[in-house]
């Protein structure tokens, strides 16, 4: 058990559990060392139908009552610890068990099973998990907000033993407050959120309102007749030891008729006229801060499509002027024949970039076809060295999947802008390889050392760059992305998890 504790726990956690734990347990010792002393001298005046109670019998009864209410004060703290705690610091899970947690830690108060001393203290340790909450986690809103409530409730209830406190508000606290916090929980996180979605929100919302506030108020009437003075007979004499051990702990007071009377007319309409319109009125201001939250997303999204095109529209002038100066090269060696291929590929290629490149995704098919038409228009440039060698294994089976356009290009076009001279032995292998809804690809080309006099010497260029950018944007926890180079070569591996077109 100990060791189960001591896992689940953090280190300030393990040390609050214990002194938690320690302080009941001495509570606990000094209650039955109070009773047995009481007991050693006590007069056994305590009577059932007229009838003495034997001294060993209240004994018994009082350390039998004061374990089973330590017990349970243990039980309330573990579970806040071991169910409300983790489920309120979870990003994803949805703490639904709280709410009982929170329902049996009030209830066995109100019952006297918890004493006000070990209330206040399980009050600040739902307080201490409230604010140790994960705020991105919407779906715990309602616990989250019904254990910051339930811990206020505790924590003034608590101080009403200390402080002088008019009976009308005595009563107020004592039986309105708990309903009021239970509707209020519902009409913000329930019927509101229904109501929004009707014609006419305010006519479905007033009516059920309404029908709330006599149904709340018919069950604190049955509540009240159970602690009326002249209630004697409606409960049984179980009933009535029940009630008199409540009221002798402070946690009740008897009630006359005209106290019934007050609490009834006070809930009725506190429902109808302040905790209804507060619940509306809260419920509105979070949906405007939940539009303006969806606006700043907008807007941050805006500007992350603006960066997207932005790297884009850099891709491709300078790929165009690369090809320009490829296709002047070939001029220079021959005639028209390659110079009309060339030409031709180059078309095609702008047209894919004046149409496709505009879309955030494409065919994967028609990116490898503009792989191959830039691959093709290369290996027009660098046909008459037999000392370069281009190495392509591109599969053209893409099925339906879907890609960013311009995502392979850079690689590509930077292994031919670094790894080819046609005065120096010179390879590249390019390799594309499909497997279900993933993509690899590799590029793997020489490096050389450019002369003191070329324009582009000490340039990295900005594709790798922009591809890096575009991947942590376009697929995030979605791509592997790989560099390696030494002196003489330059390799790179890519990745990529794609979706199929819908």
């Amino acid at each position: 058990m100990i060791k189960y504790i001591n896992a689940r726990l953090k280190e300030t956690a393990r040390i609050e559990f214990w002194i938690v734990t320690g302080c009941i347990a001495a509570s606990l010792l000094f209650d039955l060392i109070t009773i047995a002393r009481t007991g050693s001298g006590a007069v056994a005046s305590a009577q059932i139908n007229g009838i003495p109670i034997p001294l060993v019998q209240q004994t018994g009864s009082a350390l039998t009552a004061s374990l089973f209410n330590h017990v349970i004060t243990l039980l309330s703290y573990l579970m806040l610890c071991f169910y409300v705690s983790p489920g309120f610091e979870s990003k994803e899970e949805k703490a639904s068990n709280s709410l009982f947690v929170l329902v049996f830690i009030t209830v066995c108060f109100m019952a006297g099973i918890i004493n006000i001393y070990f209330a206040a203290l399980l009050a600040i340790k739902m307080l201490f998990i409230f604010f140790n909450r994960n705020q991105q986690n919407k779906e715990n809103a309602l616990y989250h907000e019904a254990a910051l409530l339930t811990a206020s409730f505790l924590l003034v209830r608590t101080g009403m033993t200390y402080m002088s406190t008019p009976p009308w508000l005595y009563n107020y606290l004592i039986y309105n407050l708990p309903v009021a916090i239970v509707i209020y929980l519902y009409l913000v996180h329930r019927l509101l959120p229904k109501s929004a979605t009707r014609k006419h929100p305010f006519l479905y919302f007033l009516p059920r309102l309404l029908l709330l506030s006599l149904l709340s108020t018919l069950a604190i009437f049955g509540i009240c007749k159970c602690f009326e003075n002249n209630a004697n007979g409606f409960m049984g004499q179980m009933g009535q030891d029940f009630m008199n051990q409540l009221a002798n702990l402070n946690l009740i007071h008897r009630l006359k008729e005209e106290d019934i009377l007050i609490i009834l007319g006070t809930n009725f309409f506190s429902v109808l006229l302040i905790i209804g319109p507060l619940s509306l009125s809260n419920y509105k201001s979070r949906q405007a801060n939940h539009v303006e939250e969806i606006k700043v997303l907008k807007t941050e999204l805006g500007k992350t499509d603006a960066n997207l095109n932005f790297l884009k529209s850099q891709i491709n002038p300078h790929f165009l002027f690369n090809a320009l100066n490829t296709l002047y090269g070939t001029a220079l060696q021959e005639d028209a024949e390659r110079t009309s291929e060339g030409i031709q590929k180059l078309g095609d290629m702008m047209r894919f970039m004046l149409q496709e490149n505009m879309q955030d995704k494409i065919l994967l098919s028609k990116d490898i076809d503009y792989l191959k038409n830039y691959i093709m228009l290369q290996k027009l440039r660098t046909s008459t060295s037999v000392d370069v060698i281009i190495d392509t294994q591109i599969e053209e089976d893409a099925g339906e999947l879907m890609i960013a356009p311009m995502l392979l290009i850079p690689f590509v076009e930077n292994a031919f802008k670094h790894g080819i001279s046609l005065q120096n032995p010179s390879h590249i292998k390019i390799t594309l390889h499909i497997s279900g809804s993933t993509l690899y690809f590799d590029v793997h080309n020489s490096i050389h050392i450019r002369s003191e006099n070329d324009p582009e010497k000490g340039e990295s260029g900005i594709g790798l760059e922009n591809v890096k950018q575009r991947l942590m944007l376009v697929y995030p926890q979605k791509h592997d992305f790989t560099i390696r180079e030494n002196a003489k070569e330059f390799f790179i591996h890519l990745t990529l998890q794609l979706d199929a077109n819908n």
